[in-house]
């Protein structure tokens, strides 16, 4: 283990050697730093030299080994420089992510009885074989692909679905803590970042079920003012009201959406209700996927109770009950294409990779293309398949910001719906309010300061109501890259300005709820004791202070009627290759301006449609 990092540890927790679950932390963050990608735990390991460093430069010793005392005077100098404050918080990042786990592990009991899961024909990529042949390949299974398959396999059509990641089960979630589950089963252990002012995390699943196996559950229907925007600015047919109408019904069936009942909703749901109430805003429970949820707050970890009707629960098991089969640990490496067939170049099939460095083929007419809007592009360069000007341009993220509000009395935001509550006041505007809690041992992230103040910070965090907003984006973003994705995304200065009126709603709905302070997550300003300060400290924020997050990639191999602007035709289909159909969130041609599973589902119920109808025709 990593004297630095043991030594970054005892300073920024002020670490005297009273609670045990403090000496745990380094071994925990070491683990975490091996699943993130080597430039983001580079990052945190410079950071940590660089903090040991000027240490021995003060003092003559490491930060290891340095009292409590000489260590938070060693802070105290550093955290005077405001312009270091930003950097800090960075490195505190997966710093309080491993050391609330470990306090979590210490002092609490996270024992859940889970349901037993529908049968899944999952097999892992090392036990295929080296050669075969399908109907229909599906790359990815997450919310578009999950319905891709589903939809051939239940026309006839053997039907392969390839995924990166592995299979996880209910019962396995209920033996994990939240973090090891987070790291496991996200891209990149969660650490996907989009390069821009500010930078942007942009946590993506990667497992059977894709990311509606991580996601909060929540299911808002398609805006009819965005099915509007896409008939009639994009030429989408699919979007039409009463047809897009029709799937997205089917799509709440499948997935058992219902309005959340109160009994589980949790304090944090309450106060955002309550807050909105006295300021005479709209705001209700949400609608979600969830029937018989226990309000364990773990739904973006893997719902350990199975309450969450994941694809994986509520769509694959009906696709390998009319034979798709699901083959795990699967890396796509290209898409196969015949060149020199008449008419222009057809899908072929796939080349996969497995874990160990060898490689399999199946060979298949069809080739359904679901891997995220931040995959998909990448998989169709390598393929030779990225012609198109715009493919992996028009990348909206739906980026959104946290704020938290302190009270006199414990809300203890871990214990109830993760995400519980909406506040539609000013949905039309583009701003969406959800009241939105972290998992067990994963909500210290908002807290300020080190030392001393961040532990008794850590010692309140159950006086934390938490609310979250996203905004509706333009798609200024941009996916690079074949062999892995490059983002970069340059947030716009009108939606700039949304995120800091999304701040000041979230401060006005926890004061009215009876807040004493709240933290804004500005380094520079990280809290204020009335509405008037909090106004204050907005008007002098900058871009590149706000800590954004986002987990709805959209719009990078956009559908369209015009070939030159859009990738993919109005029916799903690539252009310029006949037989690869588009069916994940990367079709969508704008923000979605709500959480996007539903809409992206509905999406590729129709463009699987599509594709059956052409096979009826040949």
């Amino acid at each position: 283990m990593s004297r630095r990092l043991s030594g970054l540890v005892a300073a920024v927790l002020a670490d005297d050697g009273s609670e045990p679950w403090v000496r745990a932390v380094p071994r925990r963050l070491e683990g975490m730093l091996a699943f993130m990608p080597r430039a983001a735990a580079a990052g945190v390991r410079s950071a940590a030299a660089a903090l040991d460093t000027y240490a021995r430069a003060r003092t003559g010793q490491g930060l290891d080994a340095l009292s409590p005392d000489r260590r938070e005077a060693l802070l105290a100098s550093i955290t005077g420089q405001k312009a270091l404050l930003p950097l800090l918080d960075v490195v505190k990042v997966p710093l309080m992510l491993a050391a609330g786990t470990e306090r979590m592990l210490h002092e609490e009991s996270l024992t859940i009885t889970p349901t037993a899961d529908p049968p899944l024909d999952c097999v892992p990529s090392t036990e295929w074989p080296d050669r075969t042949t399908a109907d229909a390949i599906v790359i990815g299974s997450g919310a578009g692909g999950a319905i891709a398959a589903r939809t051939l396999a239940r026309i006839g059509m053997t039907t392969v679905v390839l995924e990166e990641g592995e299979w996880h089960t209910t019962e396995e979630f209920g033996r994990r803590a939240p973090l090891d589950r987070f790291m496991n089963m996200y891209r990149d252990g969660g650490a996907t970042v989009a390069l821009g002012n500010p930078p942007v995390v942009i946590p993506t699943g990667r497992a059977v079920g894709g990311t509606t196996i991580v996601n909060s559950g929540t299911c808002y229907r398609t805006p009819d003012r965005v099915l509007s925007r896409w008939r009639d600015d994009f030429g989408l047919d699919i979007a039409d009201a009463d047809a897009f109408g029709a799937r997205l019904d089917e799509v709440e069936r499948t997935l058992r959406v219902a309005t959340q009942p109160l009994d589980v909703l949790g304090d944090n749901g309450r106060i955002a209700l309550h807050g909105a109430e006295r300021l005479g805003w709209d705001a209700g429970p949400l609608r979600r996927n969830a029937p018989g949820c226990k309000g364990s707050c773990q739904c973006i970890v893997g719902c350990p109770s199975g309450a969450k009707q994941s694809v994986q629960l509520s769509v694959l098991p009906d696709a390998c009950a009319a034979g798709a089969r699901i083959v795990t640990c699967a890396r796509v490496e290209r898409i196969l294409t015949e060149r020199d067939r008449p008419g222009g170049p057809r899908a072929g099939g796939v080349a996969v990779r497995r874990p160990d460095g060898t490689t399999l083929e199946i060979l298949s007419p069809l080739v359904v293309v679901a891997a995220g809007a931040l995959q998909s592009p990448p998989l169709l360069r390598r393929s030779g398949l990225g012609g198109h000007p715009r493919l992996g341009r028009n990348l909206a993220i739906h980026p959104a910001i946290s704020t938290a509000g302190r009270f006199s009395e414990p809300v203890t935001a871990w214990r109830g719906v993760l995400q519980s509550v909406g506040v539609e006041k000013f949905h039309s505007d583009g701003i969406l309010l959800e009241a939105t809690a972290g998992p067990p041992g994963m909500t210290s992230f908002v807290l300020p300061g080190v030392g001393r103040a961040l532990r008794a910070e850590l010692d309140d965090v159950a006086s934390l109501s938490t609310l979250g907003a996203m905004i509706a984006d333009r798609p200024s973003g941009q996916v690079f890259g074949a062999r892995r994705s490059l983002i970069r995304y340059n947030l716009h200065r009108d939606d700039a300005r949304k995120l800091l009126c999304a701040m000041e709603a979230q401060g006005r709905i926890l004061f009215a709820a009876g807040a004493v302070e709240v933290l804004t997550g500005i380094a520079a300003a990280p809290r204020a004791r009335t509405m008037e300060k909090f106004l204050e400290v907005l008007r002098g924020v900058t871009p590149s202070q706000l800590h954004l997050t986002a987990f709805h990639p959209t719009g990078t191999v956009a559908m369209g009627a015009d070939p030159q602007t859009a990738p993919v035709n109005p029916d799903g289909w690539l252009r310029g290759v006949h037989g690869v159909l588009i069916a994940d969130g990367s079709l969508l041609p704008t923000c979605p301006e709500v959480n996007p599973q539903v809409t992206i589902m509905a999406a590729a119920l129709a463009v699987s449609e599509s594709a059956k109808q052409s096979r009826a025709l040949r």
